[in-house]
């Protein structure tokens, strides 16, 4: 077996990385750029590297490297640095990655519809009222980012009884869903969506693609009169000013937001303190540690098999 020297750079504080690494590659050297020690070590050896956010400059400094592996599915954190250089860059696509964003994102869609945040405040002033219930075969749901994790969360929520609407850059068919692709089907889209569902990935186009223009298009013919709007994508394909005011004036019925412009969310924010609006700390999908060192571990063997690569960005595209 060829020598292999690994940089893992996925902002973890502990060893649950490495001993997962270890076990999916024995005998490779890993460079953990998490721990403080390394950070004077030896990066020519350096085969493969496994990031999030890698800070700027550090892969180039890797002369020997042949592989990016991204730790999420997006790779926007890794493409924002302009000194990466031109290679192979893998995003991770993992059912133990899929699974947890279906349940969010169907989590979030069910929380709407049965209207928890009126049941909850009602139990905290100790009322018994109920509210009118829309059924889910009532609303359209559309999902922005039509891939493997968009098709995924349609699946069951085409089961639950919702109408699937997808949109994507890319003509997509799937049985049951109705299908938009490209800019110039993206209005029909919306204003056919009462339940806005964003996984898109961060691009060029997709930058505050979530603002006061796409929201002004989402349908107001849906049984609670305005939209909802549920971002599990990436926190800067949203303007959070433009969100905030949707959800004070009416614009939006409620929103659930997993991802921010800035992250950690700060305290000061003012998305904290809205009734309307569900949030969770990008924490929709979290990548487990065995099953990506497994992801890392299979790709790395047909990479030196000579076979292609799996789940491959288009860095033309940027996913």
């Amino acid at each position: 077996m060829n020598a292999r020297t690994l940089l893992l750079d996925m902002k973890e504080d502990d060893l649950r990385c490495e001993d997962a690494f270890h076990s999916a590659l024995p005998g490779a050297q890993l460079i953990n750029w998490d721990n403080p020690d390394n950070r004077n070590a030896d990066l020519s050896a350096v085969n493969y590297a496994v990031v999030w956010g890698p800070e700027p400059g550090l892969l180039a400094q890797c002369p020997e490297l042949k592989v990016i592996f991204s730790v999420g599915a997006g790779v926007d954190h890794i493409m924002r640095d302009a000194s990466v250089p031109d290679l192979p860059i893998v995003r991770f696509v993992d059912a133990k990655l899929t699974g947890p964003m279906v349940e969010w994102v169907t989590m979030q869609v069910l929380m709407h519809l049965r209207q928890q945040r009126h049941y909850d405040a009602v139990q905290s002033a100790r009322e018994w009222r109920e509210l009118p219930q829309p059924p889910a075969t009532d609303f359209r749901v559309g999902i922005m980012g039509f891939g493997e994790l968009g098709q995924a969360c349609a699946k069951v929520l085409q089961a639950l009884g919702f109408q699937l609407n997808g949109w994507s850059q890319s003509p997509k068919s799937v049985e049951g869903v109705q299908s938009y692709n490209g800019k110039a089907e993206l209005d029909a889209f919306l204003q056919s969506t009462d339940i806005l569902i964003c996984l898109l990935p961060f691009t060029p186009d997709t930058a505050g693609i979530l603002n006061n223009d796409l929201i002004a298009e989402l349908s107001k013919d849906g049984p609670f009169g305005a939209p909802i709007l549920i971002n599990a994508g990436r926190g800067r394909c949203q303007v959070e000013t433009d969100i905030l005011q949707a959800l004070n004036d009416g614009g939006l019925k409620g929103a659930s937001l997993d991802v921010f412009e800035t992250e950690p969310l700060p305290a000061s924010s003012p998305l904290w303190h809205q009734d309307n609006l569900f949030i969770t700390p990008h924490a929709a999908a979290v990548s487990d540690m065995a099953a990506l060192a497994n992801h890392v571990a299979g790709q790395i063997e047909r990479f030196e098999a000579g076979k292609d690569l799996q789940f491959l960005v288009d860095r033309q595209r940027g996913y």
